[in-house]
């Protein structure tokens, strides 16, 4: 390997760090989320969110729940980003909120198809919701 391959290399990688989020995108998805989780919620049976603090909230720790899970093992929690694996991670996602978040009452059974009414309005709505 000579001097240029040397600078690719290192050169790829700084650009791959670089790929982090800035304030606006992180708020933008934050907005997305509580948008997408809202109408989620009034459209699933065993889904309710008691306020709009809780809704707010929530979308904070989907959002960052999201985040975590896509840096540290790298599948995309879209609940169709990774066909059914990210439907799990998702579905897992909204029913873990429900014991951080109060007021954000959801079911098992109500995780799973709010997991598919939010892939539903992610590829609807742009953006990206979870």
């Amino acid at each position: 390997m000579d001097n240029n391959d040397n600078n690719r290399d290192r050169n790829k990688t700084n650009t791959d760090r670089t790929k982090d989020w800035d304030i606006g995108e992180i708020l933008i998805r934050i907005l997305v989320t509580a948008v997408v989780v809202g109408v989620a919620a009034f459209l699933t049976p065993g889904f309710t969110i008691s306020s709009i603090w809780s809704l707010v909230l929530a979308a904070v720790v989907i959002a960052l729940l999201d985040y975590l899970i896509q840096r540290f093992t790298g599948i995309n929690a879209s609940p169709f980003g990774r066909g059914i694996v990210g439907f799990i991670v998702a579905a897992i996602i909204l029913y873990a909120t429900k014991f951080i978040v109060p007021g954000f009452n959801i079911s098992v059974w109500g995780a799973i198809i709010g997991a598919l009414v939010i892939g539903i309005i992610d590829v609807i709505i742009p953006g990206k919701a979870m």
